[in-house]
């Protein structure tokens, strides 16, 4: 018997907003979203009623054939977009619908899956573009079984950090069936790893060539070097800030380790513009620049 918490088994007993939605007044909209089939073991109808005016969901219905998981996820998915906005709740994760519940056993996490794919179908449905131009219907079949395109495999692996096909399989059923896809599966697998290594890789370059580009010492750096430097420090760090609050300032000069500045907009004649100089200026250039480096204004 599957280990399941106490939330779920209070969604499979006590199910909330079980059935459609048959009415509706002026001004709102009911929306249908349909996922899996009877064949395969689970199916969703969610059922959604949008005010036109707000976006928001008033009112949120499920029709699910299924196990417990499945009932139980559909029951908190319901819960949850009450009150939402239309664009907040297409943001919602099937991981955010099982950590609702308390979790689910790994080898029911498709059933939370199942119910975010619903609320897509549904909101899409409302939003007029057609199911078919969903992009993960543009991906490759890898899973004929189940029905299942690389796209949407790829995307699962992303967003729940998945590292091999069995969590593969609990989150989407792909390779439950013949096992045939299992291969294209590890490929999948490889793929996206390979991706974040690269991604880990490039972070890495860049960061470690931002910090021997602005640690250089008072011996090694250079007047033309200490010159560019400032400039870009100045433009990529301070000044974003300054213009949060209507400033700006330009490098007028530079004598040894004086930095002379030009404060304009409203830092200039402004009551803290000395704690501008020394917090947001001076202390940033030093930081990132020369500890020896002093700032003023002209």
């Amino acid at each position: 018997m599957w280990d399941y918490t106490d939330k779920v088994m209070e969604h499979f007993h006590n199910p909330r907003n079980q059935g459609a939605i048959t009415e509706k007044q002026e001004g709102e909209e009911i929306v249908t979203g349909e996922v899996g089939s009877i064949a395969c073991g689970d199916a969703l109808k969610l059922h959604l009623k949008i005010d036109e005016a707000t976006k928001t969901i008033k009112d949120a219905r499920f029709q699910t054939f299924g196990c417990a998981s499945a009932i139980a996820s559909s029951s908190a998915l319901t819960e949850l977009l009450k009150g939402r906005k239309v664009e907040e709740a297409l943001k919602l994760t099937n991981k955010e619908i099982a950590e609702s519940l308390g979790g689910l056993p790994e080898e029911k996490m498709h059933c939370s899956v199942m119910g975010q794919e619903a609320l897509e179908a549904a909101i899409y449905t409302y939003k007029g573009i057609p199911l078919d131009n969903h992009e993960e219907d543009e991906g490759n079949l890898i899973c004929r079984c189940f029905g299942v395109s690389d796209t949407k495999i790829k995307r699962i692996i992303r967003e729940n950090n998945l590292t091999t096909a069995e969590q593969v399989t609990n989150y989407v059923k792909a390779g439950g069936g013949c096992s045939s896809c299992l291969p294209d599966i590890d490929d999948l697998l490889e793929e996206i790893t390979t991706e974040k290594e690269k991604s880990i890789e490039v972070a890495t370059t860049i960061a470690t060539a931002d910090r021997s580009s602005t640690a250089q010492t008072t011996k090694t750096l250079t007047n033309i070097q200490k010159i560019t430097l400032i400039q870009q420090v100045i433009d990529r760090e301070i000044r974003p800030v300054l213009a949060e609050d209507g400033g700006d300032l330009e490098l007028f000069d530079i004598e040894g380790d004086l930095v002379k500045v030009i404060l304009k907009g409203a830092c200039n004649g402004c009551v803290s513009s000395t704690e501008t100089l020394k917090i947001a200026i001076e202390a940033t250039l030093k930081d990132r620049v020369l500890p020896t480096l002093t700032v003023e204004s002209v």
